[in-house]
């Protein structure tokens, strides 16, 4: 990507994190935790959701270390309760709701990117449908805080209890390291999948 078309990447993957965020919010609060709601983050208004690390400084630092290759950005997170949610597999929902969003905008606007003639505005919705199954692919791995870890977690044996424990301990860092270290090329051969699903094309870069 040039740099005009990173900046215009993020302008459209933020507001896809802020839905991501809200959703975590939305789906506790059905579930019976208002923590959210009373913190002030239901809400599409990007100001209670801008984090300086996430939504400013990594984004600054992926531009760099890949050489303008590849940027990622997400929202503060919601403030969550455990301890208020009712059902057994609530938390498994309110943190399966966030790329679950990004998954259902990403299948609204490749629906668009079917039905439209290629032009300038396909490859803008073409763009936000890349930017979404990017976020949802990204955040479905199973490395605390990611909300992958907290969909498989809940579902591992106790005889795993230790591993989980170190692994919420030393998760941001474990994360830091694989994806400035090794690099989430990896992920991307499901990022193309899943876009040429909802799109039935390429991508548009």
């Amino acid at each position: 990507m040039e740099f005009a078309s990173l900046i215009f990447f993020f302008l459209i993957i933020a507001p896809s994190a802020i839905i991501h965020e809200y959703m975590h919010g939305a789906v506790a609060n059905y579930f019976g935790d208002p923590t959210a709601k009373y913190a002030g983050r239901l809400t599409l208004d990007p100001r209670p959701h801008i984090d300086l690390w996430g939504t400013l400084l990594l984004p600054a630092m992926m531009f760099l270390f890949s050489g303008g290759r590849f940027l990622f950005a997400y929202a503060k997170p919601v403030p969550i309760n455990p301890l208020l949610l009712r059902g057994r597999f609530a938390g498994i929902w309110v943190a399966a709701a966030g790329p679950l969003s990004n998954f259902v905008v990403a299948a609204i606007f490749g629906m668009l990117v079917r039905a439209l003639p290629f032009s300038t505005f396909s490859m803008i919705l073409n763009l936000i449908v890349y930017a979404n199954v990017l976020l949802g692919v990204f955040n479905l791995i199973p490395i605390p805080p990611l909300d992958g870890s907290k969909v498989l977690f809940p579902l591992l044996p106790a005889s795993l209890d230790e591993f989980k424990y170190n692994m919420e301990r030393y998760g941001f860092i474990i994360l830091l390291l694989v994806i400035f270290v090794i690099g989430l090329q990896w992920i991307f051969p499901v990022v193309v999948f899943l876009h040429r699903l909802f799109t039935g094309g390429g991508l548009p870069f």
